[in-house]
C-alpha cells in the first residue's frame, strides 16, 4: 500500500476559547509559509467580523503549511456546539486531530463533544495541552482528566498512546515537557507530533475518482463552491464528471475551476490527487455529503450526517412605527432572498414559509448559531422582528419528545445551591459534583434544552458573574411534563410616542428596572422597563415635568438616576414572552408587545383568561 508521505490531513479541535485559532496562527508564522514581508493578524484564521470580535470560530476554515517538502492541510473547527455539523463533517476530511486543551480549565462539555466525534471516525489524536503559562495551570491533572475522558469515550488502544504537547500558543512557544521552564520559542514539537504520528494519505490516484462535499462556499462570480477531500483518484480542470445527488438523481458537469490552499490563499490550480484538500466549481446546486465520480464509474460514498436542527424562530418583517429609519432592507422579499441565501452556505439551517407571506419558520442548532445570522443581517442593513425561541418537538417512535442538554457549570462553593436549585426548577437532573480546591465546584447536569432559554442570564445573576456555564446538545428525550419556563416578571410598556425623559425614568424607578434612556425615541407598544411584580404595567415614561417660574430649589440639575440595563441580542431574544417581538435594526434593537395598542391587549387578555 503505497503512501503520500508528502501530505498530512489534520483537524485542530477543542472547548471554545481553549486557543486552537492562535495555534494555528503560531504554526503558520513558524512553518514558513508566509513570506518576510507578508502581515500576519492575531487569529488569522477567523476572518468574519463577529469572530473576530467574539473570539470563536463560527465556520470551519482550511489553511495548508508548507513544512520541509511536506504538506500539511490543517482544518479549524469550531468549538461551540451550536456549529456541531460542521466539526462532525470535518472528521471525514482528516487523518488525524490536534486535541487543545486549557491547562488549567482542562476537560470541558465541548471538549467531550468535539472529541466523540473525532474518535468515533478512529482518527489518530495529538494533545497540546495550551496555556501552559497560566497561573494555576495543572497540566498533570489535566492529562489524566483528558486520559479519563478518552477511556470513557471508548478510545482504543492505539488512540489511547496519545503524544503529549505543552504549548503557550499566545507565546508561541512549546515543549515536549510539562516543566514550564523547558518552553522554547518554537513549534517544531507540534509539528514533529504530526509528522510521527499523523498518518499520511494512501496513495489511490490511479483508481476511478471519488470526491465527496463536505463544505460549501459560495462567490458571487463563479457560484456555488464544493470544498471536499479527494477520496481516490485524480481530478482535474476540464473532466466531464457526474455529482451523485442525495435523492439518487445524477448530474454530468464540468469542472471549471479547481482550487488548492496555501497559507490562507485560496489559489487556482490545474490537477489533486487522493489525499488533496480541494475547492471545486461549476455545478450551482451540489450539496453537503454528494459524491463527485467519473460517469463510467458512478459510485457514491455514504451520506454524511448532518445535525438536525434543535430551535427555532419567526423571522417577521417589521412593521413597528420606526419601520426603515435605520435598515435599507426592509421588505419581505428583500428579507427572505437574504434567508435563502444563508442556505447556500450553511447546512444545518432551514428556512419555512409561513401562512403569511411576511414571517418565515428559521430553524437552527441553537441560540447562538440563529443570533450569529441575525446579526449579520443587521450588520448588512436589515430590519427585522423575531419571536421566542421554541424547541423543537420531534415524534420518535409513537412518543413526542424534546432535545436535552448536557450542562457543565464552574461555581464558588457559595453559590452552589441557588445554581442547583434554578436548574432543578427548570426540570434539569444532577448528574455529577465535584469540588476541585481553590473555592470552586464543578456540576454537572442533564436539563431540557427548553429551560435553557433565558437561563445564562439569569445563572450570571445568581453568581454574579463568577460561574462559568457550558452546555452541549445530548439528545432527544421523552417531553419532559410539568415544566413551563418562561420570565417571571411583567415588563413595563410604554403608552406614548414621543422621547424617555429623566423625569419620567425617575418616577417608574421604583417600579422596576428601566431598559432606555433619556432622550430615546419611544413608540406606543414598546417595552422600556422591567415590572417588579408579574403583570405588565402600561407607563407613561415620555411626560415631562409641568414648568413654573417658581425656582423650588438646584435638585433638578442634579437629579441622578439609575444605571439602564443593557442587553446584548442574545438577552434580548432570552428575554421575550409569547406576545412580543424583539426588533432588530443596524443600530438598535428593541423589544415591544406584538400588539401596540394598549385597549386592544387589554380586551385579548380578558378573553384569554375567561376562556
Amino acid at each position: 500500500m503505497e503512501l503520500r508521505d508528502d501530505l498530512r490531513n489534520i483537524a485542530i479541535i477543542a472547548h471554545v476559547d481553549h486557543g486552537k485559532t492562535t495555534l494555528v496562527d503560531q504554526m503558520l508564522k513558524y512553518s514558513g509559509t508566509f513570506q518576510q514581508h507578508e502581515q500576519v493578524d492575531d487569529r488569522a484564521m477567523d476572518t468574519d467580523d463577529l469572530e473576530r470580535e467574539r473570539g470563536i470560530t463560527i465556520l470551519s476554515k482550511n489553511t495548508a503549511i508548507k513544512y520541509g517538502d511536506t504538506t500539511i492541510n490543517i482544518l479549524d473547527t469550531p468549538g461551540h456546539a451550536d456549529f456541531g455539523g460542521e466539526v462532525e463533517r470535518i472528521m471525514k476530511m482528516v487523518d488525524g486531530v490536534l486535541l487543545v486543551v486549557d491547562a488549567y480549565e482542562g476537560s470541558m462539555p465541548q471538549t467531550r463533544f468535539v472529541l466523540k466525534k473525532a474518535l468515533e471516525q478512529n482518527l489518530t489524536p495529538i494533545v497540546a495541552l495550551n496555556k501552559i503559562d497560566r497561573p494555576n495551570a495543572r497540566p498533570d491533572e489535566v492529562i489524566d482528566e483528558v486520559l479519563d475522558l478518552f477511556i470513557e469515550l471508548g478510545a482504543d488502544e492505539q488512540q489511547l498512546e496519545f503524544p503529549v504537547v505543552y504549548a503557550s500558543a499566545i507565546n508561541g512557544t512549546s515543549s515536549t515537557e510539562s516543566d514550564l521552564d523547558k518552553q522554547e520559542e518554537t513549534m517544531e514539537p507540534v509539528f514533529s507530533a504530526v509528522m510521527n504520528h499523523i498518518p499520511a494519505p494512501v496513495n489511490t490516484q490511479d483508481e476511478p475518482l471519488q470526491f465527496q462535499v463536505t463544505l460549501l462556499d459560495y462567490n458571487d462570480y463563479i457560484g456555488r463552491i464544493g470544498i471536499g477531500r479527494v477520496v481516490r483518484g485524480t481530478i482535474s480542470v476540464g473532466d466531464q464528471v457526474v455529482v451523485l445527488k442525495k435523492d439518487g438523481s445524477e448530474k454530468r458537469f464540468r469542472i471549471s475551476k479547481l482550487f488548492g490552499f496555501i497559507g490562507l490563499k485560496r489559489i487556482e490550480i490545474q490537477q489533486a490527487k487522493a489525499g488533496d484538500i480541494v475547492a471545486i466549481s461549476g455545478i450551482d446546486d451540489i450539496n453537503v455529503g454528494e459524491t463527485i465520480c467519473p460517469p463510467e464509474h458512478p459510485e457514491a460514498l455514504p451520506i454524511l450526517h448532518i445535525d438536525e436542527p434543535t430551535l427555532q424562530m419567526t423571522f417577521v418583517t417589521n412593521n413597528s412605527p420606526f419601520v426603515g429609519r435605520e435598515g435599507t432592507y426592509v421588505t419581505s422579499r428583500q428579507i427572505e432572498e437574504r434567508l435563502y441565501k444563508q442556505l447556500e452556505t450553511d447546512v444545518s439551517l432551514d428556512v419555512q414559509p409561513t401562512e403569511t407571506p411576511d414571517a418565515w419558520t428559521v430553524s437552527g442548532r441553537g441560540e447562538l448559531h440563529l443570533s450569529i445570522l441575525i446579526e449579520n443581517m443587521r450588520r448588512e442593513g436589515y430590519e427585522l422582528q423575531l419571536s421566542k425561541p421554541q424547541v423543537i418537538i420531534k415524534e420518535i417512535d409513537g412518543v413526542k419528545c424534546e432535545p436535552m442538554e448536557h450542562v457543565q457549570v464552574d461555581v464558588p462553593e457559595d453559590y452552589t445551591g441557588p445554581v442547583m436549585e434554578s436548574l432543578g426548577e427548570r426540570k434539569g437532573e444532577m448528574l455529577d459534583m465535584v469540588n476541585q480546591g481553590n473555592g470552586q465546584v464543578r456540576i454537572e447536569f442533564k436539563v431540557p434544552s427548553r429551560g435553557l432559554i433565558g437561563y445564562p442570564t439569569e445563572f450570571m445573576t445568581l453568581t454574579r458573574g463568577y460561574g462559568i456555564i457550558n452546555h452541549t446538545f445530548d439528545s432527544f428525550q421523552p417531553l419532559v411534563k410539568g415544566y413551563t419556563g418562561g420570565r417571571r416578571e411583567g415588563v413595563l410598556v410604554s403608552q406614548e410616542d414621543g422621547k424617555a425623559t429623566t423625569y419620567s425614568i425617575m418616577q417608574l424607578e421604583g417600579r422596576g428596572v428601566i431598559f432606555v434612556e433619556p432622550g430615546t425615541d419611544i413608540y406606543g407598544g414598546m417595552i422600556v422597563g422591567e415590572h417588579s411584580r408579574e403583570n405588565d404595567l402600561t407607563v407613561n415614561i415620555t411626560k415631562a415635568k409641568h414648568l413654573t417660574n417658581v425656582r423650588e430649589s438646584s435638585k433638578d440639575q442634579t437629579a441622578k438616576i439609575k444605571k439602564t440595563r443593557d442587553m446584548s441580542l442574545e438577552e434580548a431574544i432570552e428575554y421575550i414572552a409569547e406576545d412580543e417581538y424583539c426588533e432588530v435594526t443596524p443600530e438598535s434593537i428593541r423589544l415591544r408587545k406584538k400588539v401596540l395598542d394598549g385597549n386592544v391587549r387589554q380586551k385579548q387578555n380578558k378573553k384569554s383568561q375567561s376562556s
